[in-house]
């Protein structure tokens, strides 16, 4: 295949592509924010909870 043609199909595939709004792409953000937030509590938690309960083991 020459590359004329591939370039002529991959912007025609292109056109097809629909890309998010600003508002969709700043809803994501805050979401993957606040998750990953959620998460690092929550593990946090976990590892200063479990390292209390090994302090009163070997301690």
């Amino acid at each position: 295949m020459k590359l004329n043609t591939h370039i002529r199909n991959a912007k025609a595939e292109l056109t097809k592509v629909i890309f998010p709004t600003k508002g969709q792409v700043k809803q994501a953000y805050i979401a993957v924010v606040i998750v990953v937030s959620v998460i690092a509590t929550f593990l946090a938690l976990v590892d200063l909870f479990m390292s209390s309960i090994m302090s009163l083991i070997l301690g």
